[in-house]
This record gives C-alpha cells, structure tokens and sequence, in this order.
C-alpha cells in the first residue's frame, strides 16, 4: 500500500453506515471538499396536482352534462380515461440521473453533519500519508488474518482497539500536516535571525511529534508482525496435520512394498514437525499478545 492507496478514516464513533458510505465515497467527498454542494432539482413549474384539481373539475361538470343526456357509461368511460392522462401528466417519471443526485445530495448532507469526524487523503501532506498508508496496512493485515477470525488472539479487543488506534494517528497526522503547511508558509520568503531563534522551538516541536506518531505506527507493525508469524505457523500447522491424516496411507504403501526400514522414520517425523509447528504457533500468539498489551497500554 502506497500513500496514493489511503483510504477514508471515519471516526470509529460514527455510526456503522454511516462511516461506511463515507469511505465508499472519496471523490465524491473530495469535490464536496472543494466546494462543489450537489445541484438541486429545478422546480417543475407545471404544478402537478393543480392540474389535476382543475381537471377533476373540469370532468365533473362535463359528467353532469352527459348525465343529463342520458349518456352515463359514456361519462365513466371519458372521466376515467381523462383522469389517467392528468395522473401520468402530474408524475414525472424517476430518472436514473434524479436517483444518482438524491444520493450525492444524502452523502453531501452526511459528510456536512459529520464534518470533523472523517479524514480524506488530501488532509495529510507527504510525509503523513505514508505513515497512514503503514498504519491501515498493520490493521488490515490483522484483522483480515485467520489467526485472528478462530479466536487465537482477542478479536473483539482487536476490532474495537485497532480502529481507534487508526483514528488516533490520523488525527494526528492531519493536525501534523496543517501546522507544517503553515510553518512552511511562514518561513517560505526567507526569516529575520531573530524570528529564527524563534521558530527553531517550534520546529523541534514538530519533530518530536512526527518521531512520536511513528513510534506508536511501529508499535502496530510490530503486533502485525507478530500476527504474521502466528499466521504462518497456523497455516503450516493446518498442512501438517493433513498429511498426519494421510499417513495411515503411506504407512500401508511402504509397507507393502517391504521399503519400511527407508521411509517410515522420515514419515513418522511428521509428529515431531505437528509438535513442533504447534509450539510455533503457540509462542507467536503469545508474542501477539504481549505486543497488543503494550500497543493497548
């Protein structure tokens, strides 16, 4: 995952659906961003249903003169055909593009409500993007893992804790970002000595910040990177004691075929392997932890 593959951070307070049609729509929230508030429809200047107060009236007195012709199926007939028309004239059809405007309109009055609680990637400059672009990558990578899925690690811990933790850094990062950008503004033409004496606090301040965020985004690759290890003995595990399943098999193979004094100790090897793999797994969960205790902490 590169800085350009940043996706939108929702505050993990936002409402689930919410927050998830806020992050399936980043260029619609970016343009929105910029300025650009969804058109509204124009007012249909047919006035629909006074057309159809005016008809209706309309019929009624043409139904009373053919009643009094004595024509009355041929009032029934002509009053509900007319009253068709004026219904189909005062129901525009839906459009395809009116649909498509009504949810940019719903996504533009969410995006206002929440304003301050989600992130889009132009929020970060360039040395915060990647930062997030590591941060989101440990996250995916352990809460997509089958480590964490069959319940070897806390996955409900992992499911609350790491989305806030990603929420953290961004926040971060984005607050980083802006006072850089000011900063730099500041000192584009150029400082006197003594406004440089001053800025130099300021900037140190800015450093020690950056140098903290990345030591809480090494933390969470570090618990990935343990998740990783537990992965892989997990998975090895699984191939093991599938061929452990298999075994009986080749036993009664190389039996019959008077090989036995060849293979079967490297095929009983397998149980040595399965132990071994097992020990793995167990000690790369056990680090998992201790890494998510010290992230969580």
């Amino acid at each position: 995952m590169s800085g350009q593959d940043v996706t939108v951070v929702v505050d993990p307070g936002v409402p689930e659906e919410v927050a998830w049609t806020l992050k399936s729509n980043a260029e619609q929230l970016a343009r929105l961003r910029r300025g650009r508030p969804p058109e509204r429809e124009p007012d249909d200047d047919r006035q629909p249903w006074g057309l159809v107060l005016m008809g209706a009236t309309g019929l009624v007195a043409l139904g009373l003169v053919f009643a009094a012709a004595g024509l009355f199926p041929l009032v029934v007939l002509t009053t509900g055909a007319i009253l068709m028309l004026l219904l189909a004239r005062a129901l525009p059809a839906v459009k395809p593009q009116d649909e498509a405007r009504a949810a940019e309109r719903e996504l533009f009055e969410q995006a206002r409500w929440y304003d301050g609680r989600y992130y889009l990637r132009e929020d970060f400059d360039a040395e915060a993007l990647p930062l997030l672009a590591r941060t989101q990558r440990a996250i995916n990578s352990v809460l997509g893992s089958h480590v964490n899925a069959e319940g070897l690690l806390d996955n409900v811990r992992n499911f609350v804790m790491l989305p806030q933790q990603e929420w953290e850094i961004a926040r971060l990062l984005a607050k980083l970002s802006s006072l850089r950008a000011e900063h730099n503004d500041l000192i584009a033409g150029g400082v006197a000595p003594e406004v440089a004496q001053a800025v130099r606090p300021l900037e140190r301040a800015l450093l020690t910040s950056e140098a903290a965020v990345v030591a809480r985004v090494e933390a969470l690759e570090r618990y990935a990177g343990h998740v990783a290890e537990a992965e892989r003995a997990y998975h090895a595990r699984g191939q093991i004691e599938e061929l452990r399943a298999r075994l009986p098999r080749y036993e009664e193979l190389v039996a019959e075929s008077g090989a036995d004094g060849f293979a079967v100790p490297e095929i009983s090897g397998l149980a040595d392997d399965a132990d071994r793999l097992e020990t793995a797994l167990r000690r790369s969960v056990s680090s998992a932890h201790e890494a998510f205790r010290y992230l969580d902490g």
